[in-house]
């Protein structure tokens, strides 16, 4: 499965007919280029699970950052890592 059809699995997962009137999933692209991924974990089983946050240079378009802060997942990369960020958003929603 896609690193997307698991960030949609996830999301529909949360909507529960009030979650998803008050939460949503932000993507946008940064000037830099690159992305930013907002995902809010508040009322979800994931609100106050520990989260190491990742700190990945490879170069100067290829790098990834990502923390979970104020009940929400933040994650920031090069403008071809978007795939690599969700998928340290899904190792997060999957582990133990």
């Amino acid at each position: 499965m896609s690193s997307i059809e698991l960030l949609q699995n996830w999301f529909t997962e949360q909507c529960d007919g009030e979650w998803e009137h008050e939460h949503g999933i932000k993507i946008e692209t940064l000037d830099n280029p690159g992305w930013k991924i907002v995902i809010p974990l508040t009322q979800t089983k994931l609100c106050n699970k520990n989260f190491t946050s990742i700190d990945i240079e490879r170069g100067a378009n290829d790098w990834v950052f990502c923390e979970k802060k104020d009940f929400n997942f933040y994650g920031y990369g090069g403008s071809k890592n978007l795939p690599e960020i969700i998928m340290h958003f899904i190792s997060l929603s999957q582990s133990k």
